[in-house]
């Protein structure tokens, strides 16, 4: 068997708890750039004389940067030093940020968006980095840590920006996040440490091998089809809902829909105690246990739209079991070459994240075709998908072995 990397284990020291909870709280402010437009979507349709579908149109070019920073700058971590990287990523971001507060329209918005999705990607570098330094016994409880931070961007993304928009306006909003980048790109030079990973290869080659890695590698290829069907479910089952909620006999506002999110918080603890118990008893179980409470979430909530207190609590549950599978079997995947895993990162979050877009476009219209109860059903039934998959596997004390014959 070849393997087509010079190192594998980290080339320093490990990382001291403070700069742990830093790069958390980094991939946190990272990640929710890319959100707090959403609410305030009429606001800005208002202030720009467009309407609301173009500039829905216009932020839609966020996700589409996000998997162009995913393919493009993750892999720079290993590459270049990670401090440098990071800060230029953070410096782009906040002056792509503070471009956004001053578009006059639509046309303009749209490509401004689309540089602030590909590098809010940097929670995907912190999260290669903090894998590739971390001791290989608490690898799993770090990248808990930081994918914590990972999830509460996304939620406060939403929530912030839209009680920031409504004290003081949009672009007053999106200037706080500008300054907030702005400032974390300077700490990162002092914060985070210099080395590069582990991998000889050079940046355009590294590119190119990226799609390679998938057919390569056994343990990526199953961690990325699995992890692409749960974040299938999970986008699936947020968009019906909303689509549920907002349509006869709820009719609720955008404002109310919104609030259902805050039962995602339960996924920020569910990551923590994921990568701890991932360390203890390995990423298999934790996955299982993740997608079984997940599957019943789902199954259940289908049922039970008109009693919100069961679908809090249920929708509480679905997010804590897919953020805990998600600690684990990304775990997986950073361990293949701790020296320099960017790469194996970026291959499974391209995969991961495509699962997501066709969840997302079908949870909007099974809601039409299926109704809430057969939409929630479907998601149960990915997830069952997921885990039927994960059954067979063993855990591999060495999952770089796992490469299948290389070219």
């Amino acid at each position: 068997m070849n393997v087509d990397f010079a190192a594998t284990t980290p080339i320093a020291a490990p990382l001291r708890a403070p700069v742990v909870w830093f790069m958390s709280l980094a991939a946190a402010l990272g990640t929710s750039a890319i959100y707090p437009l959403q609410p305030a979507i009429a606001d800005v349709a208002g202030s720009l004389g467009s309407p609301v579908t173009a500039v829905g149109f216009a932020l839609a070019c966020g996700p589409a940067g996000y998997l162009i920073g995913l393919a493009l700058l993750v892999p720079m971590v290993d590459r270049f030093p990670a401090n440098r990287v990071l800060a230029m990523q953070f410096a782009v971001l906040a002056a792509a940020l503070a471009v956004n507060t001053v578009v006059s329209s639509v046309w303009a918005l749209g490509p401004v968006i689309g540089v602030i999705g590909a590098c809010s990607a940097v929670g995907a570098g912190l999260s290669s980095v903090a894998a590739r330094l971390a001791p290989p016994h608490r690898r799993a409880t770090i990248l808990g840590i930081v994918t914590a931070g990972i999830s509460a961007g996304i939620l406060a993304g939403r929530i912030v920006g839209g009680w920031l928009a409504d004290e003081i306006g949009w672009r007053g909003m999106i200037l706080v996040f500008a300054a907030a980048c702005a400032v974390v790109a300077v700490s990162c030079l002092s914060l985070l440490p210099a080395t590069q990973g582990g991998g000889g290869r050079g940046y355009l080659a590294t590119l190119r091998s990226i799609p390679g890695l998938v057919v390569r590698y056994s343990v990526l290829r199953l961690a990325a089809l699995r992890g692409a069907l749960w974040f299938f479910a999970f986008c699936a089952v947020w968009a019906g809902l909303a689509v549920a909620l907002s349509e006869p006999p709820f009719s609720y506002s955008a404002e109310r829909i919104g609030l259902y999110a805050l039962a995602g918080l339960s996924g920020i603890v569910a990551t923590r105690i994921a990568g701890t118990w991932t360390d203890r008893a390995g990423a298999r179980r934790v996955i299982l246990v993740g997608l079984a409470l997940t599957g019943a979430a789902a199954a259940v909530i289908g049922f039970a739209l008109e009693n919100t207190a069961v679908t809090l609590v249920c929708l509480a549950l679905f997010d804590a079991g897919l953020f805990a599978a998600q600690v684990a079997n990304q775990s997986t995947v950073l361990a293949i070459n701790p020296a320099a895993p960017s790469r194996f990162n970026s291959a499974y979050m391209l995969v991961y994240f495509v699962g997501g877009s066709l969840g997302t476009a079908f949870g909007a219209a099974s809601v039409e075709w299926f109704g809430w109860p057969g939409t929630a059903l479907l998601a149960a039934g990915t997830v069952g998908a997921a885990a039927l998959l994960t059954v067979p596997e063993r855990e591999d004390a060495n999952p770089a072995a796992a490469a299948d014959n290389a070219p």
